[in-house]
């Protein structure tokens, strides 16, 4: 068949193209690779489709467990007498601290005092005797309470926010205050005092809601529907000796304040 091509211009062109390297056929059309990129280009060029987004069930609620603030808050409640809710605290198992410390320490003095001083938490000498302010500390606050005609034997009963000696003597965590806090309210109201005295910013914070004992001492306030002083803590004033005289000032002031409720 007769195409219309110089068969010796062929020959030439084929022998051009071997010389070039073209020496196999792919395909019986030819290609125009300029216009095959320029489609690849526009391509790349142009926005990619968006993906359809799917909905996303809600992950399944996490289990959490018991409230452990509820079950000390009704364990609290279940308690008649100071016996019954120190059995109570002695079984509640949900506070961490209960696990290093070798014993509770629940109080000391008389269940009829009219003064109720509530401290932060037990130290070495505590967690050793089972018995709050019995170290040094407890030392200077029993000298503190003589001098104003006190005593923890006659006037006074003596409790802490937690029963349990941090370990380290660390400040005590938000929710260890919190899930001890119960208990502490039912303390008070079966001991019925007529005043509070609470120790430290840790007892402030558990029973007024604020810190910053420097600012609130000497200045009464209302805790657990009774008039409550804050004061320094004993530990402190050991410290830092040259804070006595404010703590002396604090000491008439509760005097006075006893005088005046008779």
């Amino acid at each position: 068949m007769d195409s219309g091509i110089d068969w010796h211009w062929a020959r030439a062109a084929l022998d051009w193209q071997l010389e070039l390297g073209a020496d196999e056929a792919i395909g019986e059309a030819p290609v125009d690779r300029f216009a095959v990129e320029a489609e690849a280009q526009a391509a790349r060029a142009a926005p990619a489709a968006m993906p359809a987004r799917r909905t996303m069930a809600p992950p399944p609620p996490v289990d959490s467990g018991p409230d452990p603030v509820a079950i000390a808050r009704k364990a609290a409640a279940g308690a008649a007498t100071l016996d019954e809710l120190r059995a109570a605290m002695a079984a509640y198992d949900h506070c961490e601290l209960k696990r290093g410390a070798r014993q509770l320490v629940f109080s000391d003095g008389t269940p009829r005092a009219r003064v109720m001083i509530v401290g932060e938490a037990p130290g070495r000498d505590e967690d050793l005797q089972g018995k709050p302010f019995v170290g040094r500390a407890g030392q200077l606050l029993d000298r503190m309470l003589g001098a104003v005609g006190l005593s923890r034997q006659e006037t006074v009963y003596i409790t802490n926010v937690l029963p349990w000696r941090p370990p380290q003597n660390r400040d005590p965590k938000p929710d260890e205050i919190a899930m001890m806090k119960p208990f502490l309210a039912r303390h008070i109201a079966l001991v019925d005092p007529d005043l509070l005295v609470i120790m430290g910013n840790i007892s402030c914070d558990a029973l007024l809601g604020r810190r910053g004992i420097t600012r609130l001492r000497g200045k009464w306030a209302e805790a657990e529907g009774r008039p409550a002083l804050p004061m320094f803590h004993p530990a402190y004033l050991l410290r830092q000796p040259q804070m006595k005289r404010e703590a002396w000032a604090d000491m008439l002031e509760l005097a006075a304040k006893l005088k005046v409720l008779g």
